[in-house]
């Protein structure tokens, strides 16, 4: 039998509404990555220099002429009515699901009102995402979905909560964490995965069944 073709990585940055994001929360992502504006997630794009190629969600907190000036650059506005059913990230998930991306990194949506930020880190895990590679970052936080291995850069003494997600996560192994675990199950609501420490430049987390958020806090860093 002959060996599958392996997928080519296509990325997407989906830059959402919120505190706007810092410059580093940018950094090392590839320059020829779809971008998508949730919303107000527009003036964010362009604030960083970002061109958009797609805006999504019910465009009530976008500038008009941000708006237009991104119309003009090419971008394509996908509106929808404010009486929706879905947050305008989970329609710009959707998009980049729909683009054919494998990997997305949400840029922002930290602040605002909790109800919105709850949700929306939910939302990264949702079941209908499930063959996306999904990361977060926001005011220099990291927040990436695990649902079988990932690895981790930072530096040794950076914090990693494990967080388990619609259920308990089982089997779960780290790598380069101060705290190993050793095929364990984590259970919702637990604090058993909160504030671990990567003891070397790259960590290893991986889990065999269920789904759990791994979250950098925020770095002691400039803007």
């Amino acid at each position: 039998m002959g060996t599958q073709p392996t997928r080519p990585t296509r990325v997407a940055l989906v830059f959402s509404g919120g505190d706007p994001p810092r410059s580093t929360d940018v950094a090392g992502l590839p320059d020829d990555a779809l971008v998508i504006a949730a919303d107000s997630g527009l003036h964010h794009a362009m604030a960083l220099g970002m061109p958009v190629d797609v805006v999504v969600g019910d465009l009530d907190s976008v500038d008009p002429d941000a708006l237009a000036a991104a119309q003009t650059a090419g971008a394509r506005v996908d509106r929808h009515p404010v009486d929706k059913d879905a947050t305008d990230l989970e329609l710009a998930l959707a998009t980049a699901q729909a683009e054919g991306a494998t990997r997305v990194v949400v840029i922002g949506g930290h602040g605002g009102r909790l109800d919105h930020f709850l949700a929306n880190a939910l939302l990264l895990a949702a079941p209908e995402f499930a063959a996306l590679e999904v990361e977060a970052r926001f005011d220099g936080t990291r927040v990436i979905v695990v649902r079988d291995t990932i690895e981790v850069v930072g530096e040794p003494g950076d914090l990693l909560t494990l967080v388990p997600l619609g259920g308990p996560a089982h089997g779960v192994v780290t790598d380069a964490l101060r705290f190993p675990l050793r095929a364990e199950t984590l259970h919702p609501g637990s604090t058993r995965g909160v504030s671990n420490e990567l003891t070397a430049t790259t960590a290893r987390v991986s889990l065999s069944d269920g789904v759990l958020l791994a979250i950098l806090p925020t770095r002691k860093a400039t803007q």
